[in-house]
């Protein structure tokens, strides 16, 4: 077997055994959508499918159309999936409905992964139970902080803590391959400002044209209580910021000015090797695992909203301790997190050498 093979092997085994927990006899449902649509790349479903049924699975493919506006399954869909014992989702309509109720017994797991270099790299094949200790030791660290303080480069300046109350928004009906963000933080209890750079993008909910928005110079988003105050920065760019965001809004009939949440990257084998120009759709789906991201989720008082802001290396600092350094985890900062890497050593190195290619 060739090391490329072996790569994917690695990758595809870290998601049927380590993520998933299928067992031999059981099924899996290897949900697709049509590689010539520019989103999951040729031979990922396949590659995926052997491996399967290597491992004693029943698999079986089925070909889901894309649909930009989808907000709930297909009942046949549905039916197929109550059936399975694991659906996995190479198409976006996985991302599409994360925060929406999946069928009983589904399991279903939306990919991150969206071709076969993807599954073959670090970030496919770094431990999947790993990743899921990771983010609750990140998610335990937010919940208790008394302050929570970012600021990046550019200017991002803000601050604040998690609500007492809050808990881990519903985004729980389905599992994520490769877990790569702590929960959200509801945004309502920060304020500041937040630098947006790069592009205005859409977050996965409803696709939308243009999807993206190139940011040629740097403004501020001023937020308070969950809501979007003021923009400052060039005329011009403040000008095309709000004319983006009303375009939005009123294509859905939603409230413009909502800040909903945010969190950040903590897969340090997270890459993004193209341009995010190339197509915001794609990178918007993949690349905010990297921890040099930090994403705000905006544009609708619901999660995940429809405009992402994205924060490019960003330092996080948690009751006065640096967590995140511009753009790189001091993962033994995190309270347990040694623990988890001595479990897993070859995160070390990961951590230690993470990939810094966001595509912008």
């Amino acid at each position: 077997m060739c090391a490329v093979d072996e790569a994917l092997e690695s990758g595809a085994l870290n998601l049927l055994s380590d993520c998933a927990g299928a067992k031999p006899g059981e099924t899996l449902l290897i949900l697709h959508e049509d590689p010539a649509l520019g989103y999951f790349g040729h031979g990922l479903a396949d590659a995926i499918a052997q491996t399967a049924r290597r491992l004693g699975l029943d698999v079986r493919l089925i070909d889901v159309p894309f649909d930009p506006a989808a907000d709930s399954l297909p009942p046949a869909l549905a039916l197929e999936m109550a059936r399975a014992d694991h659906a996995l989702f190479l198409a976006r309509l996985g991302d599409q409905l994360r925060f929406r109720e999946m069928p009983d017994g589904a399991r279903p797991i939306v990919s991150y992964v969206l071709d076969r270099d993807m599954l073959g790299s670090a970030f496919g094949r770094a431990p999947s139970a790993a990743f899921v200790a990771l983010k609750q030791a990140f998610n335990q660290l937010f919940a208790a902080a008394a302050e929570i303080h970012v600021t990046c480069p550019l200017g991002t300046d803000f601050r604040g803590q998690v609500p007492p109350a809050a808990g881990e928004p519903a985004d729980v009906s389905v599992k994520r391959f490769p877990i790569s963000v702590f929960a959200p933080l509801d945004a309502c209890s920060f304020s500041g400002r937040v630098a947006v750079d790069h592009l205005l993008v859409g977050t996965g909910s409803r696709y939308y044209q243009p999807y993206g928005m190139p940011v040629t110079a740097t403004v501020f988003a001023h937020i308070a209580g969950g809501r979007l105050v003021r923009w400052e920065g060039p005329a011009d760019e403040v000008a095309r910021a709000k004319a983006h965001y009303r375009h939005v809004a009123g294509l859905f009939g939603i409230d413009g000015d909502f800040v909903h949440s945010w969190h950040a990257g903590i897969h340090p084998g997270c890459a993004s090797l193209e341009p995010a120009s190339a197509s915001y759709e794609r990178w918007s789906g993949s690349a905010f695992g990297n921890p040099r991201l930090l994403h705000f989720h905006t544009c609708g008082a619901y999660a995940p909203g429809e405009i992402c802001w994205n924060v490019v290396d960003p330092t996080i600092t948690v009751d006065g301790a640096v967590i995140w350094d511009d753009g790189a985890i001091r993962i033994d900062a995190v309270p347990g997190a040694a623990a988890i890497l001595s479990r897993h050593p070859s995160l070390r190195a990961l951590f230690d050498n993470p990939v810094r290619e966001i595509g912008l």
